[in-house]
């Protein structure tokens, strides 16, 4: 931990405890006694921290301040990391989104106010930092809350469900039988792992494009995770299927420098060629999400294998020049500028 973090550490030990042992600031601190002792001296001279060396109880303790004496004692601002301020504002987003009808709507005030005065604990006011700070969920879809308490009885339960299931793919609406496995939440949208006994075999829906959803009391028919994993999550994105194939992409040496940092899929193999391009490879079972997040790449990748993955890209691609030439000049979106 850097310098600040172990002043942050150094006054909660001595407030938690009331006295600390040097010995137990130093092995929490993982650092010198020299270390540990410049630090206290900082806090005393700069921080004008009430730290007193308690003889008698062999321990450091915070000193009983004058009513009107001195300068205040008061820490720098410690900011937090990448991940415990998504980590905050994700719950705040998830809390303040809940359904003003739901069963936790009159316990999650004392929830809210507590992520308050976490964010607020950082030397700025809770409302400042979701100002400054913004979390962009994109392609969220909206959800029939009755559909996922439904959903989620049953899965619990380990009963059945009977859905009304419009499929965007085909567009079609079909009456199925399935045994609910596990909820995903993927890409801001709930998906619904499941055995399907209408298909016989292991699909994966989405939970807004069920139009009706009632449990059924009969118990559902148990899938192994293992089984769930080999044909939902052994390829790319949430689409499913036992036929995987291999996806080999390249992208530009301008465009690798983000995405040699990015993850596409947990099997994943990448490499830089010698001319600076980085080249992809994962499996996959469905081209359909994979070709959207090619797409977006543009002219900054080249699908080198299967075949048919790189022609399926081709006509896409061939379609959307179409469209683009087609469309009113006003009604094309102008390209953002970056930094």
């Amino acid at each position: 931990m850097d310098r600040t973090e172990r002043f942050y550490k150094i006054d909660q030990m001595i407030h938690d405890r009331r006295l600390v042992p040097f010995v137990d600031l130093v092995a929490a601190l993982e650092v010198s006694r020299a270390t540990l002792k410049r630090d206290l001296e900082y806090m005393r001279n700069r921080l004008n921290a009430p730290i007193v060396w308690d003889r008698d109880a062999g321990g450091y303790r915070f000193d009983t301040p004058h009513p009107d004496g001195g300068a205040q004692y008061e820490l720098p601002g410690l900011w937090f990391n990448s991940g415990e301020v998504h980590a905050l504002l994700t719950m705040q987003h998830l809390l303040t989104d809940l359904d003003p009808g739901g069963i936790l709507t009159p316990h999650i005030q004392p929830l809210i106010a507590r992520l308050n005065s976490l964010l607020g604990s950082a030397e700025n006011t809770a409302d400042e930092i979701r100002r400054r700070v913004l979390i962009v969920g994109l392609g969220k879809r909206e959800l029939k809350l009755a559909h996922f308490e439904k959903v989620g009885a049953a899965l619990l339960r380990r009963k059945r469900l009977a859905i009304t299931y419009f499929a965007r793919g085909s567009g079609e609406t079909t009456e199925r039988e399935v045994s609910p496995q596990r909820l995903v939440y993927y890409r801001e949208n709930w998906y619904l792992d499941a055995w399907c006994h209408l298909r016989n075999d292991i699909r994966n829906f989405a939970l807004d494009s069920i139009r009706e959803c009632n449990v059924i009391e009969r118990k559902a028919r148990e899938v192994s995770r293992r089984s769930l994993d080999e044909v939902l999550g052994a390829g790319y994105g949430i689409f499913s299927g036992r036929r995987l194939q291999h996806a080999k992409l390249r992208f530009t040496p301008k465009r690798a420098r983000w995405v040699a940092q990015e993850t596409w899929h947990p099997k994943q193999k990448g490499s830089f060629d010698a001319g600076g391009s980085w080249l992809l490879e994962f499996p996959y079972a469905d081209h359909r999400e994979l070709i959207m997040d090619i797409l977006k790449f543009g002219a900054d990748v080249e699908v080198l294998a299967p075949p048919d993955l790189r022609q399926r890209v081709a006509d896409e691609a061939v379609k959307l020049t179409q469209l683009y030439a087609a469309a009113p000049k006003a009604t094309r979106a102008a390209k953002p500028k970056q930094g």
